[in-house]
């Protein structure tokens, strides 16, 4: 036999001899403790769950159209006022969990102590912790309390207040959006009403310098200085044509018109016109008639002669003074009804025409140009000052259509949440078990039994180290150092075993009563025995 062994059976016999005391001692702390057990107040847990579900029919057609709450945070924000401050006060005074008439500090313990028996879990429909995702949350309120029919009580107005709270909360709150909307908008519906005042009394002070449709001021005298330059660029091409003209009119095409018919050219049964150029070839024509009749000689021959050379220096005058532009010459070269002298004429006529209207735009955009210079040093400011006062009316305007839009959306959100847009499903109405959740008395029975044992057993242990025996010869020869040489065995073995028995007789018959003690007790627990303790105070068991 090993030595570890030895000195084990060793320490068992010299327990051993502690026995009774170590007996005595377990029994009396399993008895205390088990009254203990029995004196622990019992405690119901009553649990509830509800169904969340934001994914109504209604969120698909009224997306973008309402504003949206964080409905997560109404939510935790219901959670956590149901465990602190008044909304738990409430709870406590409709659950009767708050005596009247008592003070603040006792007051706020038992609040504390009623907080700490609370639990709200919130789990996703998939059953992650804290997974509030598409399919919903579920949320479970637990509370534990003495009284059974308390503890269902309590959980049922949680979660009245739950529902109630989270749906007002969202009313709420989106009465109060609408409120803050509507004094905002009234607010910037002023500020749209002095804008538009002060742009009408601006434009009136100013007429005639505001922005148009064309551009500003500079835009405005960059314009008209362009339509100056080109009708300054029109008019000196009207001129050149005109001066093309004139050359045409009183160059090649008057002396071509102005040349002298020949006999042939003036026929027997022609008219004879009054002007230069008809009587010239009527002295031709006479002339030719003499000459066949007489000489050179003849007085009439040359009288005639003198009066040709004579219409024909008249000619040359008068096609000199074509030349100059001399009207009167040409009415009386006839050259006025030649096709040509004609055509051009009409458009000389035409080119004065367009000089002079080119003239009279010219003036105009000169005394616009003069005009819009006049105000150089004041337009731009007005300009300037009337850009600013669009802006200004221009973001009053956004600002107070996009507010109306936002009231428009609140007041639609309210309608939708009176409709349902968000769903509450009671999955778990309020429910306890009859039997209580704490203290767990079987257990505590037989844990009690079992350490109880323990220390009976540990105070046998502890003796026998303070008062050492030796139980063996090889224990007493390891502790004396003496080799031991032989053993003397009892005179009377039998009275020795016989008194052993009886020993363990009664030590079996003790244990056996605590056996039987413990079965009562676990009868009892079953039974629904318990030790009730009266207390003076108005405090909760917890």
């Amino acid at each position: 036999m090993s030595p570890q062994f030895e000195q084990i059976l060793d320490d068992l016999r010299g327990a051993w001899r502690f026995r009774w005391l170590a007996l005595v001692v377990a029994a009396a702390l399993a008895l205390l403790g088990w009254l203990v057990v029995f004196a622990l107040p019992d405690r119901y847990e009553a649990t509830t769950s509800v169904f969340v579900d934001k994914r109504t029919a209604l969120q698909p057609a009224l997306q973008g159209l309402i504003v949206e709450q964080d409905v997560d945070a109404q939510l935790n924000f219901v959670r956590q006022s149901l465990l602190a401050g008044p909304q738990l006060q409430r709870i406590a005074q409709e659950a009767g969990l708050l005596p009247p008439g008592i003070d603040r500090r006792k007051q706020d313990l038992l609040l504390a102590d009623i907080a700490k028996r609370v639990a709200i879990n919130v789990r996703s429909a998939g059953g992650q912790e804290e997974d509030r995702g598409s399919a919903g949350s579920v949320y479970s309120i637990v509370y534990q309390d003495g009284d059974r029919a308390r503890s269902l009580r309590v959980v049922q107005i949680m979660l009245d207040t739950f529902i109630n709270e989270t749906l007002g909360g969202k009313r709420a709150g989106s009465e109060n959006v609408q409120q803050f909307l509507e004094t905002q908008i009234a607010d910037y519906e002023k500020r749209l009403r002095t804008a538009e005042d002060r742009l009408a009394a601006f434009k009136s002070r100013h007429m005639g310098l505001m922005p148009t449709e064309q551009g500003g001021y500079f835009a405005q005298l960059q314009r008209e200085s362009d339509a100056l330059a080109d009708v300054k660029t029109k008019l000196a091409e009207a001129g050149s044509r005109r001066a093309a003209l004139t050359r045409q009119l009183h160059g090649d095409v008057a002396i071509g018109a102005a040349a002298p018919q020949t006999g042939s050219q003036a026929g027997a049964g022609e008219a004879v016109g009054t002007d230069t150029l008809s009587r010239i070839a009527e002295a031709q024509a006479r002339l030719d008639d003499l000459l066949l009749k007489y000489t050179d000689r003849h007085p009439d021959v040359i009288a005639a002669r003198e009066t040709l050379e004579e219409l024909k220096r008249r000619r040359e005058v008068e096609i000199e003074n074509l030349k100059r532009g001399d009207a009167s010459a040409a009415a009386s070269s006839r050259v006025s009804n030649n096709p040509v002298y004609q055509s051009v004429q009409l458009a000389l006529n035409q080119t004065d025409v367009d000089i002079a209207d080119l003239n009279v735009e010219r003036q105009q955009h000169e005394a616009k140009v003069t005009e819009l210079r006049r105000y150089l040093d004041t337009a731009p400011q007005v300009e300037a000052e009337f850009a600013q006062l669009n802006r200004d009316y221009d973001v009053n305007k956004a600002q107070y259509t996009a507010l109306l839009a936002d009231l428009q959306k609140a007041r639609l959100g309210e309608r939708a949440d009176t409709a349902g847009s968000v769903r509450f499903e009671v999955v778990q109405p309020p429910t306890a078990d009859f039997r209580p959740v704490w203290p767990k008395r079987l257990f505590l029975l037989t844990s009690i039994l079992v350490l109880a044992l323990g220390a009976g057993g540990a105070l046998a242990y502890g003796l026998h180290r303070l008062q050492p025996v030796v139980s063996s010869a090889a224990a007493l020869a390891e502790s004396s150092g003496v080799p031991v040489l032989g053993i003397v065995s009892v005179a009377f073995p039998e009275r020795v075993r016989g008194a052993r028995r009886r020993d363990v007789l009664r030590l079996s018959m003790a244990v056996g009563c605590l056996v039987v003690a413990f079965a009562v007790a676990v009868t009892m627990s079953l039974a629904g025995f318990r030790l009730s303790i009266p207390t003076q105070t108005h405090e909760v068991r917890s």
